[in-house]
């Protein structure tokens, strides 16, 4: 069954990596060289993600975040 998960993408201001986190998906995350390899490399966590929580009989989460991005002035 094919899932689909949003994920968050910023770049590191230090390195220039990106990194991806699945807000879904506690403890999934994963980074790249480029947005597109981050990209890539997320489908990659998101699925073993996935595979570990089913191997341990664990349920899987949905994805029912809906992103917003907003920003909040300190």
């Amino acid at each position: 069954m094919a899932r689909q998960y949003a994920v968050l993408l910023t770049q590191d201001p230090e390195t220039g990596w990106w990194v991806v986190t699945v807000p879904s998906l506690p403890g999934c995350f994963t980074q790249g060289a480029t947005r597109q390899e981050a990209l890539e490399r997320a489908e990659e966590a998101i699925a073993g993600h996935v595979a570990a929580l089913e191997a341990r009989g664990y349920p899987v989460p949905v994805d029912d975040v809906i992103p917003e991005l907003c920003t909040v002035q300190v």
